[in-house]
């Protein structure tokens, strides 16, 4: 039971090979990180029997009232609220707070949860797994 960066050693067919006029970026980005390895910019966490499981970019941070926030730190605790199967946090300007926590929800199917009642349920289970800050003020359930 490990997680951390998901890193490939060998190149695939469909793998990128540039970023189109900025080399030095792609280089910087996907292949300085860890030499001798290609950064995907995706975390994994890697069970005890050998099962990979991605957590999310690590690169998407969204900075909440000077608080630097993962979006997959949000995420993971969002999913696991008994009526969500899947989500995305994403910041959006806030007159405040500098950005502002914005999440994108996909209810299990007949959950029968209201947007009033998911939002405010989230709002608190953020609240006290990572902090009042990380909470979102939006949730949006898509289908």
């Amino acid at each position: 039971n490990i997680s951390g960066a998901l890193c490939i050693s060998q190149a695939w067919p469909g793998m990128a090979r540039t970023i189109y006029n900025d080399h030095k970026r792609f280089l910087e980005t996907y292949l300085t990180p860890y030499p001798g390895f290609f950064f995907t910019g995706d975390g994994v966490y890697r069970t005890s029997e050998g099962y990979y499981q991605l957590t999310g970019r690590l690169d998407d941070i969204i900075n909440i009232s000077g608080h630097r926030l993962g979006t997959a730190e949000v995420e993971d605790v969002v999913n696991h609220h008994v009526a969500v199967a899947e989500s995305a946090v994403i910041g959006y300007p806030h007159e405040i707070k500098g950005e502002g926590a914005y999440a994108f929800v996909v209810l299990k199917k007949d959950s029968g949860y209201t947007q009033e009642t998911l939002t405010a349920e989230l709002q608190e289970l953020l609240s006290k797994k990572i902090a009042k800050y990380a909470a979102p003020e939006y949730v949006q359930v898509t289908h």
